[in-house]
């Protein structure tokens, strides 16, 4: 099970959940504004703060919140210099190019919130790589100048 959860790229749980809304919004009143806007403004979770104003989370922050979880996730498993590591990276690589695609192709994918998913599917991807390399150096010795 576990090897099964470092493989799996934990990014792809917000953008899946973001294509899901994607694909049930409904059409919009402004032709050159995404459906999937209002869906992204509604607010998830409203709590008066002692200022006296309103705070509202929206699902559009929900889901940047989602994402920055995941990332930290991905950033302390690619500490692992195993395969399944590198296998990750390659999973995230193709999550990576999915989000690219869909931000340029589709018009409910040309949002804020999915620009920033898609970042972050590139900082994985980019960190990923980076940490792992740091790491098998120290696991190897190759830093110290042992090999």
């Amino acid at each position: 099970m576990r090897k099964a959860l470092t493989l799996f790229p934990l990014l792809i749980l917000p953008v899946l959940i973001y294509n899901l809304m994607a694909i049930f919004a409904g059409a919009g009143f402004d032709p050159a504004i995404p459906p999937i806007v209002a869906s992204l403004d509604s607010a998830l979770i409203r709590m008066p703060m002692l200022s006296g104003v309103q705070w509202h989370l929206s699902v559009g922050d929900s889901l940047l919140l989602l994402g920055l979880v995941m990332l930290f996730m991905e950033i302390v498993k690619a500490t692992s210099t195993r395969s399944t590591a590198i296998m990750n990276h390659a999973a995230s690589m193709f999550v990576l190019l999915f989000c690219l695609i869909e931000f340029l192709l589709m018009k409910n994918f040309a949002t804020s919130a999915f620009f920033l998913l898609s970042m972050m599917c590139f900082l994985d991807v980019l960190a990923g790589v980076m940490v792992t390399i740091v790491s098998a150096r120290r696991d190897f010795g190759v830093g110290n100048g042992l090999l």
